[in-house]
């Protein structure tokens, strides 16, 4: 197993390198306006997953697919002298499409706020179902306490406290 950081910086080394080539030495007039957004590599770096964008729509996204695909060979040979490894990655490139799960948040989070607001507009018109006041409220509380406070006044055995029996 390699150390995770070596993986990391091999990770980051091959993006770059895809990147590189797709620029200056791929010349298929299928590959579109095209941006190398990650890649990974596997702990034993014999497998590279290449993360790209396509600007454009579906026809554009699959025409660099196979341009992509048809350059792999050179694009596997390229990032293997440059990394000096035993075994050259096999490289798989797949379509990343965070541009379209950022539509679907947003188009999440605006029906949120959307309801949100419904709810607000309906809890401003709400009343109570009952009375205001749902608890009972006993004027017989403050005649409890009046004589709770006669009680306190005097002892356990009946004699006024702080006085003195005879």
């Amino acid at each position: 197993m390699s150390d995770p950081a070596k993986v990391r910086r091999h990770a980051e080394r091959v993006r770059e390198l895809v990147a590189s080539v797709v620029r200056s030495q791929i010349k298929d007039p299928r590959l579109g306006m095209i941006t190398i957004t990650d890649a990974r590599i596997t702990a034993d770096l014999r497998d590279a997953t290449v993360f790209y964008t396509v600007l454009g729509d579906a026809v554009a996204q699959a025409d660099t697919a196979a341009a992509l695909e048809s350059a792999k060979g050179l694009l596997r040979s390229t990032v293997g002298k440059a990394l000096g490894l035993r075994h050259s990655p096999t490289l798989t490139f797949v379509l990343d499409d965070v541009q379209d799960q950022v539509k679907h948040i947003d188009d999440l989070l605006a029906a949120a706020r959307n309801a949100d607001a419904e709810v607000q507009r309906l809890a401003a018109q709400a009343k109570y179902a009952g009375e205001a006041q749902p608890y009972r409220v006993d004027d017989e509380t403050d005649e409890a306490d009046e004589t709770d406070e006669a009680d306190e006044a005097t002892d356990v055995e009946g004699t006024p406290r702080g006085g003195e029996t005879r």
